[in-house]
């Protein structure tokens, strides 16, 4: 049987061209419900009774949980009772409006210039003197006149008030009440339930959101809000945080302003008589203090002042130290004179924090990832663009972060080995100390200084970096540890003054990890994140978390913040380390580029660890010229190498502070110089003769060739 036909009439109707009709054939009977997916899908769960009532029953209990909830729902102030209500409420106060306080001012401006208006009528009444009658009148025409006016105010008010109200009730009663009559006349009762209906769930929609008008308060005001602080917000908020009562007020000495980079705002007040500032300063206050000004803990700094009750409160519009780090200022140095102040990162108000390392310990603490490494970096990159200064380093967690000073450094463990970080101390202590007592005591002073430096190259900074300074005691036995805490106690103590910079970092410097005999004698101390506020005072120092300076309120995501603090007397200072990048993430390794400079410093001035004896030591064995010579060149490392040339003056100083007594006459026969060498420059404000750099070194370069 063909699946086409043709129409009977297709030839007399000339349609040949007309498209076939397809005859689909009959579903056989036994055939399953969809055998090619042209029929609906049925479940086969559908054709079970018993799947049925299963799913019936499951829609039942979904349906009285519903049910149970909603009636749950309408004790409470979302349900639908209390939406109308409040719909209602709302609905009447837009109706009423909020012209009636003027109507209320004008009727007090009326009352008030009435009376004003009857005294002065009587006044003038009962005046008899001529002079002060004429007077009287008219004051009493003038209060009569503006009584007159306060009266047409107050009527005027009362009129727009009616307008008003005129023009909003119709709206808003009017509407459903006709609309309800509509619907009562159209379809009877059953029209007047769906009007009601509609009217009430209209009043349920105004009145969901509950209490929005009753809990808000105009004159509430944050910084949260993007508010102005100003001194009743000020109030305010101390009194929200119990720190002063109700009655009382703060003493504002400096009035609220905003930074000059707009960034925070800053005020500075006195707190009312018997109020401790342990009060204000501690972790709670400033929770609530935090939550009064719409801000976060992280945005409120504040600091005692110089007297018991000042404080200085700075409020941060932003969470501080969010953004990207700040570049290095040592990326821009070709060289570093360790007597300078080193950069150590920036504070919360956007200043630079400066050390000068001399006579200074350091102890950094904190969490793992609360940035240590960045801090201590300021010191060391530091250090190794100063080519006089020496290095020493050990690291106890066996880690990476030191490797990269190996090419540099006179003595490193990366291994955390105790026995590697005894042989360094002992190394500084018997080697490097006595020499520089030696020194001292040769120019007749007890420590070493700037201007010292400058006559005698062998007075130079020695860097001992311990990382980790509590895994090297845990791991070690009891006698590698005695020894170990007694060197580093005595480097700390007697190396200060010899420009010897102790820098210990550890996790949690309590006294089980690092003993007291050596923490407490450190004087510059950073407090990274801490777990809790006792690990902050560890660092620190006892009470300084109770007094705002507490590391434990430094989030996480602030990598490289601190509290950093310089000397026993000085305040925590909130910073943030400088930023040199390892190249990680961004493939810029900026620590490898200040080292790099640091390397072929070194080379030039001839201290580099290992590289054999340096210029100056090749001189001395070459008899009187080559001791003269050799302090000469030791003269211009110490200057720097910007320093080109120098006057014939310093140089005999110098020379004279060695123990070698030159005349000018002697100095000039062993360093021959040209006419255009011996023109003179302008130094210290007058212009002197002296000698060149590279004339210095092409003599005893001749020295050392002439041998």
């Amino acid at each position: 049987m063909s699946d086409t036909i043709r129409h009977p009439e297709a030839d007399a109707l000339d349609l040949e061209k007309r498209p076939p009709l397809r005859v689909v054939p009959p579903v056989p009977e036994d055939l399953p419900a969809d055998p090619a997916g042209d029929l609906p899908l049925i479940p086969e769960w559908t054709r079970d009774a018993d799947a049925r009532k299963a799913v019936a029953r499951r829609a039942a209990r979904r349906a009285r949980r519903a049910g149970r909830r909603w009636v749950s729902r309408q004790r409470t102030e979302r349900g639908h009772a209390a939406q109308i209500r409040r719909g209602v409420r709302r609905t009447h106060s837009w109706v009423i409006g909020v012209e009636g306080v003027h109507v209320q001012a004008t009727l007090h401006q009326a009352h008030a210039a009435t009376r004003e208006a009857r005294a002065a009528a009587r006044r003038a009444r009962y005046t008899l003197m001529p002079g002060q009658r004429d007077a009287a009148r008219q004051a009493a025409e003038r209060a009569e006149t503006h009584a007159l006016a306060a009266l047409q105010l107050h009527k005027q008010a009362r009129r727009e008030v009616r307008r008003g109200r005129f023009l909003r009730g119709p709206l808003a009663y009017g509407t459903p009440l006709i609309a309800d009559t509509v619907a009562a006349v159209e379809f009877g009762g059953l029209g007047l339930a769906g009007g009601v209906f509609a009217t009430l769930s209209v009043a349920a929609w105004i009145g969901r959101k509950p209490q929005v008008e009753e809990t808000w308060d105009l004159e509430r005001r944050s910084l949260g809000d993007g508010d102005r602080l100003d001194e009743p917000m000020l109030n305010q908020a101390y009194r929200d945080a119990k720190v002063i009562p109700a009655d009382e007020s703060l003493r504002v000495l400096l009035p609220p302003a905003i930074t000059a980079d707009g960034a925070a705002f800053q005020v500075e007040f006195d707190l009312p008589p018997g109020t401790p500032t342990a009060k204000a300063l501690s972790n709670n206050a400033v929770a609530a203090l935090a939550s009064s000004f719409g801000v976060t803990a992280q945005q409120v700094s504040q600091t005692a002042g110089d007297r018991e009750g000042r404080i200085h409160l700075r409020v941060s519009l932003a969470v501080p130290f969010t953004g990207k780090p700040v570049r290095g200022p040592l990326l821009d140095c070709e060289h570093f004179d360790l007597w300078d102040a080193v950069p150590m990162g920036v504070s919360e108000r956007g200043e630079v924090i400066t050390t000068e390392w001399f006579e200074k310990t350091a102890l950094f603490g904190g969490e793992p990832g609360s940035g240590k490494t960045s801090m201590a970096n300021g010191l060391l990159l530091a250090a190794s663009l100063d080519a006089m200064a020496r290095l020493f380093g050990a690291d106890g967690k066996a880690g990476a972060d030191l490797l990269p000073f190996e090419p540099i450094a006179e003595m490193l463990d990366t291994e955390g080995d105790p026995e590697a970080l005894l042989k360094i101390l002992r190394h500084v202590w018997h080697e490097v100390l006595p020499e520089c007592k030696k020194v001292a005591r040769e120019h007749g002073v007890r420590r070493f200084s700037r201007a010292l430096a400058k006559k005698d190259p062998r007075v130079r900074f020695t860097i001992l970096a311990i990382d980790e300074w509590a895994s090297y005691l845990s791991s070690a036995d009891p006698k590698t540890a005695k020894e170990i805490d007694r060197l580093l106690r005595l480097i700390v103590q007697q190396g200060r003054a010899y420009g010897v910079v102790v820098l210990a970092s550890t996790q949690k410097p309590d006294s089980e990890a690092v003993p007291t005999g050596v923490r407490d004698i450190i004087s510059t101390r950073w407090a990274g994140r801490c777990l809790t506020p006792e690990a902050s005072d560890t660092i620190l120092g006892r009470g300084r978390a109770s007094s705002g300076h507490n590391a434990q309120r430094i989030l996480k995501s602030q990598r490289g913040v601190g509290f950093y603090q310089t000397g026993e007397s000085a305040d925590p200072v909130l910073m943030r380390a400088f930023y040199y990048d390892d190249g990680e993430k961004t493939g810029v390794d900026e620590v490898a580029l200040i080292l790099d400079r640091a390397y072929q410093l070194r080379a030039e001035a001839g201290t580099l660890p290992g590289s054999g004896p340096s210029l100056s030591d090749q001189l001395r064995e070459h008899g009187t010229d080559g001791e003269i010579l050799a302090v000469l060149v030791d003269t211009f490392t110490a200057y720097g190498a910007d320093v080109d040339w120098l006057p014939g003056a310093v140089l005999l100083d110098t020379l004279r502070s060695a123990g070698l007594e030159v005349t000018p006459e002697r100095l000039a026969a062993l360093v021959v110089r040209s006419d255009a060498d011996k023109a003179k420059r302008m130094w210290d404000g007058s212009r002197v003769a002296g000698y060149p750099r590279a004339l210095v070194l092409d003599t005893a370069q001749k020295v050392l060739e002439r041998v």
